[in-house]
């Protein structure tokens, strides 16, 4: 008699898939780190007054002369922090909705949350705010959005694919009205609300940092605790619902702390495009299936292609002054269409 129970196996055999998972995210782990450093390192060297590498390294931490402590700290960092903050706090906000959803087109910039964000804290410029307000005005145009996307998805009857269509038409129109205001601006404000066009950390203080920064921070600590009851959400709302979890209730304290990171993001760095849609595929394609690991991983190689991207859009374009956003955009928009199309190919397969 064979005393094997089925499924044993399998059960069996996901034990070492699991462990090699956990050691191919730990390395990817280290080695972002270690990109991150150097891509910090980088970019508090360089500018207007080049500095050696080492120097500036330590006039981060307040070490060396006053000069250059005076330079790295007031003038490079806040840019600096406020691109690893912002791509940290996008990526994870993309990686949570791809798996609410559980749609790869699912993003903050696609579904309009941070064109709503935009919106918020260009009115809030208009309004002559101050900076401390901005990431709450962000927050609220993010959640005006979210209202707009639910609002005109529901009346439709829309499913997933129909809902990142209607994200889309919500995050041009909020596009639009962006771009109307800064049009109507005085010249003086014009300049200062430019970045919510494209998206761009130039000029970032550390008010700004502080405010918006902090924001980003809990709301990463919320995401992660949140991690469980999202893992229990991917087995089905069937099985999560026999396990206990209220369902409802787990989907939207997942959604609102993705709306809150992709917002407060939005505004240190305006609407940048690609990096919550993008990072959270590269991250499954390198380290597998997600995870709490992988989640802080998608947060950690956010972080590196923000800051990676303002890197080239200030040293590496032959166009000096251009946005991260440009950047960011010019990846994003191939990268859009291939998933539409496959996203497309996919449905077309399951209706036949």
């Amino acid at each position: 008699m064979n005393d094997v129970v089925p499924g044993a196996k399998p059960l069996a055999a996901a034990a070492p898939v699991r462990r090699a998972t956990g050691r191919r995210t730990a390395l990817l782990t280290v080695v972002g780190l270690l990109v991150l450093c150097a891509l910090i390192t980088v970019s508090v060297a360089n500018g207007e007054m080049p500095l050696p590498p080492l120097d500036a390294a330590k006039g981060l931490f307040g070490l060396g002369d006053s000069a250059t402590v005076l330079v790295v700290q007031e003038f490079r960092a806040p840019r600096t922090v406020a691109a690893v903050v912002a791509g940290a706090g996008l990526a994870v906000a993309g990686a949570l909705l791809q798996r609410l959803f559980r749609n790869p087109l699912a993003s903050p910039d696609v579904m309009g949350v941070t064109g709503g964000a935009s919106f918020g804290a260009v009115a809030m410029l208009a309004a002559g705010a101050s900076q401390m307000l901005m990431p709450l005005a962000a927050l609220g145009g993010g959640l005006l959005a979210a209202v707009l996307l639910g609002v005109f998805s529901w009346r439709s009857g829309a499913g997933v694919t129909r809902l990142v269509l209607v994200g889309l038409a919500v995050q041009a129109g909020l596009s639009a009205a962006v771009s109307f205001m800064v049009v109507r601006f005085p010249a003086e404000l014009a300049g200062s609300a430019l970045q919510w066009t494209t998206g761009s950390v130039y000029g970032r203080s550390w008010t700004e940092v502080w405010s918006a920064g902090g924001g980003v921070a809990i709301a990463l600590f919320v995401a992660f605790a949140l991690n469980r009851r999202l893992a229990v959400l991917d087995l089905g709302d069937e099985s999560a619902g026999t396990l206990g979890l209220n369902t409802q209730a787990a989907r939207m304290q997942i959604l609102l702390v993705a709306i809150v990171l992709a917002s407060l993001a939005a505004a240190l760095a305006g609407p940048v495009a690609f990096v919550a849609l993008a990072v959270p595929h590269m991250v499954r394609f390198l380290a597998g299936p997600p995870t709490a690991g992988t989640l802080a991983l998608s947060g950690l190689a956010g972080a590196v292609l923000l800051l990676a991207s303002d890197l080239v859009a200030q040293y590496l374009l032959p166009v000096s002054g251009l946005p991260v956003g440009v950047v960011t955009a010019t990846l994003g928009a191939p990268w859009l269409l291939v998933l539409m199309i496959r996203q497309s190919s996919s449905v077309n397969r399951s209706v036949r």
